[in-house]
C-alpha cells in the first residue's frame, strides 16, 4: 500500500491516479494520520467506445436540406422573438 498526503492529492493527482491504475491502494494522510483509503474501482472497458454517427443523425432530421443565410437569419429571429415574449 502506498501513502500520500493531502498535498499530494491536491498537487500530484496524476501520480496517485497512476498508482491506482496499477492496482495499488493509496492511504491518504493528513499531519501523519491516515484519513482516507483510495482504491481502484476495477471497472475495465471492453474496448474503444464508438462515437455516434452524427452525420446519419443530421441526415435523418434534415435530409439533404441546405440552409441559406436568409433561412438561418429567419430561424434566429423566430428564436429571439420567442424569448422576448
Amino acid at each position: 500500500m502506498k501513502t500520500a498526503t493531502v498535498r499530494d492529492l491536491r498537487n500530484n493527482f496524476a501520480m496517485l491516479e497512476a498508482w491506482l491504475a496499477e492496482g495499488e491502494e493509496v492511504c491518504i494522510e493528513k499531519r501523519g494520520k491516515p484519513i482516507a483509503l483510495l482504491t481502484a474501482v476495477g471497472i475495465k472497458f471492453a474496448g474503444k467506445v464508438e462515437n455516434p454517427d452524427f452525420e446519419a443523425r443530421r441526415k435523418a432530421i434534415w435530409g439533404d436540406r441546405i440552409f441559406s443565410e436568409a433561412d438561418v437569419a429567419e430561424m434566429r429571429a423566430m428564436e429571439l422573438e420567442g424569448e422576448e415574449g
